[in-house]
């Protein structure tokens, strides 16, 4: 039993796909079907070129802007520990000022039991001097668990500068990969920008927006294909014979049925 055919996913450029409303602009044009079917096959053919010229950077591009976009958030939590490692230095110059006078209060307050003249001021310099030895021992205990956080700071500071030069090494290495690549190419993609530029200044806008739709939901960007062996050569299904000969009259825009692709005929390629 034969197996119905899946249609693509890509959508026709133009309601039901017919391009029936190009073709009644185009109609008012003077070039023919057939020069206009050779402008858009090159124009597919000159983009092609500039694709492959993309294909060549690869994934260095994506890779260049992950390294900047991680350099980036490197520094920001670079300096988000500095600012907090600057607050911890401050709260422990801060205690140990307060742990000094606490310790020249209690001196102070010690010296003055020695001169008091009833049990009553006796009693309330041993309150104040209780208070003070307190704040003494709150003091030294901040001053260590500020002195534990302000290490942990400086190690994370540490990785953190060095996470950064690694990062800044390898955007370096990338960032002179991909200037390699696009120095050696820059002449040749500037020639097939200028080209295609001059090829789609010659079609129909109605006709370019069509060519660029399709090829925009296309996954190997093509939106114009030659009929091979019988069938589309984007998507691969096979063409009917009496639209075969419609796409060899090039008297009309005839588009895959399967993946909306525009047909040309095979002589396009020669």
């Amino acid at each position: 039993m034969a197996t119905a055919k899946t249609k693509s996913t890509i959508e026709p450029p133009l309601d039901g796909g017919t391009f029936i409303s190009l073709q009644k602009s185009g109609s008012e044009s003077d070039l023919s079907m057939e020069t206009k079917l050779h402008l858009l096959y090159q124009l597919q053919l000159t983009d092609s070129k500039i694709d492959q010229i993309h294909l060549l950077r690869g994934e260095l591009p994506l890779e260049v802007q992950d390294l900047e976009d991680d350099i980036q958030g490197l520094k920001t939590r670079l300096e988000n520990l500095q600012t907090e490692q600057k607050d911890i230095e401050k709260s422990i110059a801060q205690k140990k000022i307060d742990l000094e006078n606490a310790k020249l209060l209690i001196e102070k307050y010690t010296s003055q039991q020695n001169n008091v003249k009833n049990n009553r001021e006796y009693d309330s310099l041993s309150k104040e001097i209780e208070y003070q030895e307190l704040e003494v021992q709150h003091s030294d205990k901040l001053i260590r668990e500020k002195g534990l956080m302000l290490a942990e700071k400086k190690e994370a500071i540490i990785k953190a500068s060095e996470d950064v030069k690694e990062r800044a090494i390898d955007l370096e290495i990338k960032k002179k990969e991909l200037e390699s690549i696009v120095s050696e190419t820059a002449i040749e993609e500037e020639d097939l920008l200028k080209k295609s530029e001059e090829i789609s200044s010659q079609i129909d806008a109605r006709m370019l927006a069509a060519y660029k739709k399709v090829r925009q939901n296309a996954r190997n960007g093509l939106a114009v294909v030659t009929v091979r062996r019988d069938a589309c050569a984007g998507c691969f299904n096979k063409i009917p014979p009496q639209r075969q000969l419609d796409i060899s009259s090039n008297k009309k825009i005839i588009v895959c049925e399967y993946c909306g692709r525009i047909l040309v005929s095979a002589e396009f390629e020669k």
